[in-house]
């Protein structure tokens, strides 16, 4: 229960003072959070599972280094670190992710409207799915944060933060992409309203 109470900071400080367990608690605290966006990102669990790991061995490496700057902001941190090994990934693969639906996992599962009819409720399915098509059509970098932000349900703040970008430009993204969108929809003649 105290391990709740106990701020991110006060737990890095008695990691650095040789309380292991410390750097446990600081770990869960902020597992789902960290591996959550990795899996969102990258469509692969076994990955994810790889760069989560390799996220948390980057932070271990900079704390017992001494590069560690206290800025009350360790989530952000460690959400940037995961989001700049997720970038470099993909770089040395030369991938670059796509942001698609598969049997586990429906982006638009947690889009929740009521329907009241089953006519209806093939309509929302079929107007879902051309919205999934028309994001593959985004610029990665609004893709990126539209997805963070409607799906991820991540702050601008996180997000200017998690993408190394100001507040602004993160919001700048997000206006063209919904700007993008609604030519998209207009291009591609889709129907969006019931």
């Amino acid at each position: 229960m105290q391990a709740h109470v106990i701020s991110d900071q006060d737990l890095i400080g008695k990691y650095l003072a040789g309380n292991e367990s410390a750097l446990e608690t600081i770990i869960r605290r902020h597992k789902n959070r960290v591996f959550a966006y990795i899996l969102m990102v990258v469509k692969d669990k076994e990955l994810a599972e790889d760069l989560f790991q390799d996220t948390f061995i980057k932070v271990i490496n900079t704390f017992r280094s001494g590069q560690y700057k206290e800025e009350g902001k360790f989530i952000q941190w460690v959400m940037r670190i995961a989001h700049n090994l997720i970038i470099d990934y993909f770089r040395k693969s030369k991938r670059i992710p796509i942001i698609e639906n598969n049997d586990d996992y429906d982006i638009f599962d947690k889009v929740r409207i009521p329907v009241e009819s089953v006519e209806e409720q093939l309509i929302m399915e079929q107007i879902h799915q051309d919205v999934k098509k028309l994001i593959e059509y985004l610029p990665t970098e609004q893709k990126e944060v539209l997805v963070m932000r409607h799906y991820g349900d991540m702050s601008f703040k996180d997000i200017a933060e998690s993408t190394n970008v100001s507040i602004n430009t993160a919001l700048g993204r997000m206006r063209y992409a919904l700007i993008n969108l609604r030519k998209l929809v207009k291009e591609k003649d889709v129907i969006l309203s019931v």
